[in-house]
């Protein structure tokens, strides 16, 4: 509408009310995937310092999964809430592509600040503190075994370290995520179909991106850690519509449940655990494929898939894990889940200090309480300064 001293004069009968446009309804934010992937993020965090005793406690000892799987199904199940509806039919696709691919350049450039404060790290703990130990640990030393091939192939994402590899394949997932979502408005049995296909192709030949100069494939295969992805948009985009994507059934939660305890069994009891395992080598023995009965975090096996998606299908259906994710007390996690980027980028940098500092030190309860402890608090303090600071509305 043009400015009152530019319309024209006429008459005027009956002044007509003028009313904003009526406010966008929004669903409201579900609070257990910011509480979950704030866990998630601390689980991460533990497990990036390994011989700390705290370790005994993560998800990866009452199960066969880990954080790892958690984080990737909700990085999906974010993408699906925060681009789905732009390639729905009648959407603004071009949009949601420029969102998107804006997104994977964002995590490409924290991955890349991230590897070399990571070599930092080890220079400046050999050079200023005498502690060469973290030089020779998850891949670093590849930059002054290989030094001109490594610095062609860190940026390129053919090189990567240990413990800094994760985003590297959200952003081969997020990458593709506009054509996924085109598809799943769609085509969504063919998507879900394409999906497992290739997830199980993928794991029984043992596809790969394959690295240089030290030839050993990315740690997490992205043509088979994509199917926890898909199953995650698919997540999200029925949770915009007020739904969900599988359905609320009694006897699969029981089924669910029920593997959840064998699981843990398997985990905890040594007899249990020597029956089911010779049980899988007889299935592979007999042709099973590979894929179905090995524990392999590369490929994404089928014992690793089944536990997150059974422990993500039981904690989406009970009531009191909703309650619990929006009391006071889940406030912590839930503000570090909501900025999930720059708390897991923090906790990164954080962790290759830490593993540093252990190669002189050791395993030490008190140290290691310290450290770790340290570490939650600058996180949550990031996370709380990022709450607090103005800035341009944003994907978190």
């Amino acid at each position: 509408m043009a400015p009152e001293h530019l319309q024209p004069a006429k008459p005027v009968v009956a002044k007509p009310v003028v009313t904003e446009p009526a406010t966008r309804l929004r669903t409201p934010r579900d609070p257990r995937l910011d509480v979950l992937r704030g866990a998630a993020l601390v689980t991460i965090f533990v497990d990036h310092v390994p011989g700390n005793a705290y370790e005994a406690l993560t998800l990866r000892n009452w199960g066969f999964s880990d954080a790892a799987e958690a984080f990737v199904l909700m990085s999906g199940v974010s993408a699906g809430l925060a681009y789905g509806p732009a390639f729905r039919p009648g959407g603004d696709a071009w949009s949601g592509l420029a969102r998107v691919w804006n997104r994977v350049w964002t995590l490409y450039l924290v991955h890349l600040l991230v590897t070399a404060m990571a070599f930092a790290i080890a220079a400046g703990l050999a050079l200023w503190a005498g502690i060469p130990g973290l030089l020779h640990l998850n891949g670093i030393d590849s930059i002054y075994l290989y030094p001109l091939e490594t610095m062609v192939a860190l940026p390129l994402l053919f090189d990567q370290l240990g413990y800094a590899n994760i985003l590297p394949l959200y952003c081969s997932l997020l990458m593709v995520a506009p054509f996924l979502l085109w598809a799943a408005w769609r085509w969504p049995l063919a998507l879900l179909l394409g999906s497992v296909a290739l997830w199980f192709v993928s794991g029984q030949l043992q596809l790969n991106v394959p690295t240089w100069p030290v030839a050993r494939g990315w740690q997490f295969s992205p043509f088979s850690w994509q199917i926890l992805f898909v199953l995650g948009l698919f997540t999200g985009i029925r949770l915009k519509e007020g739904r969900r994507f599988v359905p609320l059934r009694g006897w699969l939660v029981a089924l669910a449940s029920g593997f959840l305890i064998l699981s843990l069994a398997w985990r905890l009891i040594t007899p249990v655990a020597d029956v089911m395992n010779h049980g899988l080598w007889l299935l592979n023995q007999a042709g099973v494929p590979w894929v179905l009965t090995s524990f392999q975090k590369v490929w994404e096996t089928a014992p690793r898939l089944l536990h997150i998606l059974a422990l993500a299908y039981v904690v989406s259906a009970l009531p009191v894990v909703r309650r619990a994710c929006a009391s006071p007390w889940a406030a912590p996690l839930g503000l570090l889940g909501r900025y999930s980027l720059p708390v897991f980028a923090l906790g990164s940098i954080l962790a290759f200090l830490f593993q540093g500092i252990k190669t002189e030190t050791g395993e030490n309860l008190l140290l290691d309480s310290g450290m770790l402890g340290a570490g939650l608090l600058l996180q949550f303090g990031l996370a709380s300064a990022k709450d607090r600071w103005p800035s341009r509305p944003s994907q978190r």
